[in-house]
């Protein structure tokens, strides 16, 4: 290529390089220093995270462990964590809906798991899935470290779409009052219409998903507001660290299966 043709094509690099900018910050975070310090450390960034934990959080304290979380992930090392923002909208809807059986689908680093738990009524249960066995095993320990014991929150390692047809027959959920989906969001619709036919949702049921705008969920959105089955609405956030990234939580009510 020409030098005269690279300059002519200088103002457009320039203009995508602004217009883009919080995007190429967050690849850089998230992909680049990410991988580099996993080689560099041989330990994943939720292990580090975990390891950050240990060293400056309380335990049995799930609200201290939270903010210890919040404060490496913007200070040390991004974490791609659901963040302070949308935490407060799940712990107010927990609150507000008191389900006696929650499910989270996409466990990580046990950061919503948390606050699912502290949120949840007296006798309250939460039912976790994560297909990562490493990833799991960091959030059983975070789990434990917050003071939730088994009974409170179950952590099952295995993929989503083999789990959900296990809930009543192996881990005896009957009924998911309230679900979080937060795994991965190509899933959200396939993981939804399990649940519808393996009458997991009663009616009334809350079904919440995390990152339905970045990187977004169209076909699970679409399929909620046009099966007539979902009363929907979304609550607008940004991705934690970076406001100007426009992310949301979708929030279902289902009015049964019609």
């Amino acid at each position: 290529m020409s030098p005269a043709i690279a300059l002519a094509f200088l103002p457009l690099v320039v203009t995508l390089l602004v217009r883009y900018r919080h995007y190429f910050r967050l690849l850089v975070r998230t992909v680049l220093l990410r991988s580099l310090r996993n080689c560099l450390s041989g330990m994943r960034i939720e292990e580090r995270a975990f390891s950050y934990v240990l060293t400056h959080a309380l335990p049995g304290d799930p609200g201290h462990i939270l903010t210890t979380l919040d404060h490496w992930s913007s200070h040390c090392e991004y974490l791609s964590h659901m963040g302070p923002a949308k935490g407060q909208i799940l712990m107010w809807l927990v609150e507000e809906k008191a389900p006696a059986c929650a499910l989270e689908l996409g466990t990580y680093c046990g950061y919503s798991t948390l606050l699912i738990a502290r949120a949840l009524p007296p006798g309250g249960r939460l039912l976790t899935v994560e297909r990562d066995p490493r990833t799991a095993a960091v959030a059983e320990k975070l789990i434990r470290l917050a003071g939730f014991d088994e009974r409170t929150v179950e952590l099952i390692v295995g993929r989503s779409e083999e789990v959900i047809p296990r809930l009543r027959t192996q881990y005896q959920m009957t009924r998911a009052d309230l679900v979080l989906l937060a795994h991965r969001p190509r899933c959200y619709l396939r993981d939804l219409q399990l649940l519808e036919a393996h009458a997991l949702l009663p009616a009334g049921a809350t079904v919440l998903a995390d990152h339905v705008l970045f990187p977004g969920a169209p076909r699970f959105l679409q399929y909620a507001k046009s099966c007539g089955r979902y009363r929907c609405r979304l609550h607008h956030t940004g991705l934690p660290d970076f406001p100007a990234i426009k992310d949301g939580i979708a929030q279902l009510t289902y009015a049964g299966p019609g």
